[in-house]
């Protein structure tokens, strides 16, 4: 059980970092010459604290909606990690209240970030087709493609596993989509984030060629 509010409270956080992510992006782009100003240490840290809450309020709600089953006797789970599906099958007692608390908390950490997100990067890419600079606007593009691929990925895998009855989900499915949202995403992040820093990418240099 704690690896599953863990589990839980570090994936939605992760919804909600996503978010504040593409304020950045957004801010960046559209409004460079307050950019200081409005993603200030003081708001990054709000927003970050405020992600994190959310992480460990939704935790705690999907934890204490699975302390009130009765579980049989086989205590293997068919997957890799203890994520709610696989526990909601191994119940012996009726899961429709965690069906249904799943579907609406669950419905809202993936559906309202994604909305903020997509929302934001339209304001983005309209943005971009007004630079007059091709090298700008290709800078601009290459700089957000990669982050839309990532929230792609997560939220969609996330939607598919998560937006419909734990009965339509075949395990061997869920083992395959969680993959993209608990290994594959997170790999991601150093590559799309850190590398495109020019001091990161200089100092990666000089440890290859000390290794080499």
């Amino acid at each position: 059980m704690t690896q599953f509010y863990f589990f839980g409270f570090f994936a939605i956080s992760e919804c909600y970092v996503l978010t504040a992510m593409a304020y950045d992006r957004y801010v960046a782009i559209c409004n460079p010459l307050l950019y200081s100003v409005v993603m200030s240490p003081k708001t990054c840290f709000y927003l970050m604290l405020g992600s994190y809450s959310m992480g460990l309020i939704r935790a705690m709600i999907h934890t204490g909606c699975v302390l009130r089953l009765t579980f049989c006797d086989g205590n293997t789970i068919n997957h890799y990690f203890c994520d709610l599906l696989p526990l909601l099958q191994l119940s012996c007692t009726s899961t429709y209240v965690n069906e249904i608390e799943l579907l609406i908390v669950t419905g809202k950490d993936i559906i309202v970030p994604t909305v903020i997100i997509f929302t934001s990067y339209g304001f983005i890419i309209s943005s971009i087709l007004k630079i007059q600079s091709t090298a700008g606007r290709s800078k601009a593009f290459s700089t957000c493609s990669s982050h839309i691929i990532a929230v792609s990925m997560f939220f969609g895998s996330s939607a598919f596993m998560y937006l419909k009855p734990s009965s339509a989900v075949s395990m061997d499915e869920a083992k395959f989509s969680s993959i993209f949202y608990s290994i594959v995403v997170p790999m991601m992040n150093p590559l799309i984030y850190s590398l495109r820093n020019k001091d990161v990418k200089v100092a990666f240099k000089r440890t290859l060629n000390r290794m080499l």
